[in-house]
């Protein structure tokens, strides 16, 4: 299973970009899965719902099935928040995963960068960073790509974990 990371600040055009990289990698016959990391609490059930129920009465698993998918939600409670490595292993093959986040890991990545956020950019001192996306030329000793350029993104990515 081959990975790459999308990184950046917030509003930098992370989720974007992986949305649009899903579809171009996905449209070219290769399946694709993804990871996102929030750094907040956050509920994917809702309060009333029976997954919810379950949960806050003390559920360590809740996996919810239908026809049409599955989900499944792991209440860590006291534990410790899993490593990127850790939550891999819970994911079934598939070509590529793309990554959004875990920005500290040590998987090849490529950073989302808008001028407009004043963020200052990650790559000149993470050598993870492959290249960055963007909406504004840089003069960088790593390749540079136009945020919306999706194409040559993907191809970028493909080509680097060796899937073109």
């Amino acid at each position: 299973m081959k990975l790459y990371g999308v990184v950046g600040w917030k509003n930098a055009g992370k989720t974007g970009l992986m949305e649009r990289l899903v579809t171009d990698i996905t449209g070219r016959g290769l399946t694709v899965s993804t990871v996102k990391h929030a750094h907040h609490s956050f509920d994917v059930d809702h309060a009333g719902k029976d997954s919810f129920r379950h949960r806050v009465a003390g559920a360590t698993e809740v996996l919810l099935a239908s026809r049409n998918r599955f989900a499944l939600m792991h209440e860590l409670r006291d534990a410790q928040e899993p490593t990127l490595a850790d939550l891999l292993t819970r994911l079934g093959p598939v070509d590529l995963v793309l990554v959004e986040g875990y920005k500290r890991d040590g998987h090849p990545k490529i950073e989302a960068h808008r001028s407009v956020t004043g963020n200052p950019l990650i790559a000149p001192d993470d050598p993870t960073i492959r290249a960055v996306a963007t909406d504004t030329p840089l003069d960088l000793e790593i390749p540079s790509f136009d945020l919306n350029d999706t194409v040559k993104i993907a191809d970028f990515i493909l080509t680097e974990v060796g899937l073109c």
